[in-house]
């Protein structure tokens, strides 16, 4: 992708389930194509905590599907890429695509884009978010636990996400507009005979209010009218309101070339063509009754053979040779992007029992410590805990996978210091600023084998001017807090602990939230994750690199006018 010139067959804007789908079959139509993924590899599926109804697949992840889906376009020859895209010219043979980092350019164009979240649009909705408020279980859930939680919504995911924080909350309520769900009956079920479930019908949050945290909901019978309020309970410093209520299609970046209904879904025939030739649309973003994972990737599917036959057209029309792309052979990665997933399957869990690391994760990282060319020593902080003990085994476990790595224990530590923890020192044994409060297992395990890749292999690829905004900017201390459940923490901590590798003048801490309760306490944090960069104010969410940047620099900024 270093030429910008080059042209591809197929590009492919957004990498949840329509577009790896898609992939997958143009990649075994040998056909060169290139996928496109603003923010993380699977979409809004990975938010979800089990998938039941894919065929074949009868109890999964979001995760983990998403995972397979990826790693099966990679063995066909696609690429995937990290770019946010900013702007599409459509018109003519070649498509151009704008992107923060390059343009790109391809003969065909199959939008897949999807849809976030919808807001209901509530008086303290926004104000609360992350404070009370949330849109992801498997991110939140777990700093829900032993709370009353409300599920806002009355379909498919109210229904299975209610029945999933039942894990963490004490109780849940469902808060339903209709007199009935409508999702399948046997999803229904899930609620329904769940004895930690109520459900709610007819009714509406009107507004929620509080102070560092949500502490009043008032609700409203949408037949009566009549208004009820709950209270955070005695004891309780918040409660949590989970929402569900459908999806907002990603189209603004193309709806003035590409048809559009009024509610903003793209308008495509039975090909999955959209008004513009050479242009397909798949997936979430269209405008369909059922939106599922499987029918994200029959439009993939669909978008892919119909692009394949137009972009063979296309070549003969304007006497083009056609170039088979050949599916690369499974093997180690030349170079990892942004993230890299180690399989959710054999991914340590929180609650640990037995040996950390199965052959399976062993083999797996295997190719990534085959790149180190330095030292790197893990420095455990010890506080003489039985946290510190676990900690202890994981680590000594880690540093056996590979030569390159050490394990240094001391009980000698400033007392404004996290503990226990582990600290990373680089070849000469100094610090890098990189630490880890709390154990890095789950999906955190891929933010430190990151870590251990930039700072003693031959590291993510950057973008040379953000590197440069990078090395310039002054003292940052940046913490990140995270959930070990959360699928999208471990991007945000390895590009801030990425900063801390070029930059030695700043630090990257991931913090457990579950580990350090105090430090939710204190910063008011019901969400991950949660960056907070020089003690200023909290950002929630999922953050590309160069967002990072960019709020480090603001904050910089804040420092030197104070």
């Amino acid at each position: 992708m270093s030429d910008t010139k080059q042209i591809f067959d197929i590009i492919i804007v957004g990498a949840g389930p329509a577009g790896l789908s898609a992939g997958i079959y143009a990649g075994r139509a040998t056909l060169n194509t290139l996928v496109l993924e603003a923010d993380q590899v699977g979409g809004q599926v990975t938010t979800t905590s089990v998938v039941m109804n894919y065929p074949a697949a009868p109890q999964i992840s979001g995760t983990k599907l998403m995972q397979q889906m990826a790693q099966q376009a990679d063995d066909f020859g696609v690429t995937i890429a990290n770019d946010t895209i900013t702007g599409l010219d459509l018109a003519g043979d070649v498509k151009v695509l704008h992107g923060k980092k390059q343009d790109y350019r391809a003969y065909s164009v199959i939008l897949a884009t999807g849809a976030k979240p919808r807001e209901v649009g509530f008086p303290g909705e926004s104000e609360f978010r992350g404070k009370g408020i949330a849109y992801c279980s498997t991110c939140d859930g777990e700093l829900f636990s032993g709370l009353q939680v409300f599920v806002v919504g009355g379909g498919y995911a109210a229904a299975e996400e209610a029945d999933y924080l039942t894990r963490y909350a004490r109780h849940v309520t469902v808060l339903c507009r209709a007199d009935a769900l409508t999702c399948a009956p046997l999803t229904a079920a899930k609620a329904l005979n769940n004895p930690k479930v109520d459900i709610k019908y007819h009714t509406e949050v009107v507004g929620v209010s509080g102070q560092d945290y949500l502490e009043t909901a008032t609700f409203k019978d949408t037949h009566t009218g009549a208004k009820t309020q709950y209270k955070v309970a005695d004891g309780d410093m918040t409660f949590g309101m989970f929402i569900y209520v459908g999806t907002k299609p990603a189209t603004a970046m193309f709806k003035d070339q590409i048809n559009c209904n009024a509610q903003g879904y793209v308008l495509v025939d039975a090909e999955q063509k959209t008004n513009v030739p050479g242009v397909y649309a798949a997936g979430d973003v269209v405008a369909k009754d059922l939106r599922q994972i499987i029918t994200a990737a029959s439009d993939g599917a669909t978008a892919a053979t119909t692009a394949e036959h137009y972009v063979t057209a296309l070549k003969q029309k304007l006497n083009i040779p056609l170039h088979p792309v050949k599916p690369k052979p499974k093997a180690a990665p030349k170079d990892m992007g942004q993230s890299t997933q180690i399989s959710e399957a054999s991914a340590p869990e929180p609650a640990h029992a037995g040996a950390w690391f199965s052959s399976e994760i062993k083999q797996q990282l295997q190719p990534i410590f085959a790149r180190l060319t330095d030292n790197v020593t893990l420095q455990l902080l010890d506080d003489s805990s039985t946290k510190a003990q676990t900690l202890l085994g994981f680590a000594q476990e880690f540093v056996a996978m590979d030569e390159h790595l050490s394990l240094k224990v001391t009980k000698q530590y400033p007392e404004n210091v996290r503990v226990p923890a582990i600290q990373l020192l680089n070849a000469q044994g100094q610090p890098t600023g990189i630490q880890f409060s709390g154990i890095p297992s789950g999906h955190e395990l891929n933010s430190l084998v990151l870590a251990i890749y930039n700072l003693a292999g031959p590291g993510q690829a950057v973008d040379p001017q953000l590197k440069q905004r990078i090395e310039q900017l002054p003292q940052l201390q940046i913490e990140i807090g995270v959930a070990l459940t959360c699928h999208f923490c471990p991007d945000v901590v390895a590009a801030c602990q990425h900063m801390a590798v070029i930059n030695p003048k700043i630090s990257a801490e991931m913090i457990d939230l579950q580990e350090f309760p105090a430090y939710r306490k204190d910063h008011h944090i019901m969400s991950v994750p949660a960056t907070r960069i020089n003690d200023g104010e909290t950002i929630f969410g999922s953050q590309t690199l160069e967002q990072l940047v960019a709020a480090c620099e603001a904050q910089a900024q804040v420092k030197a006018e104070v």
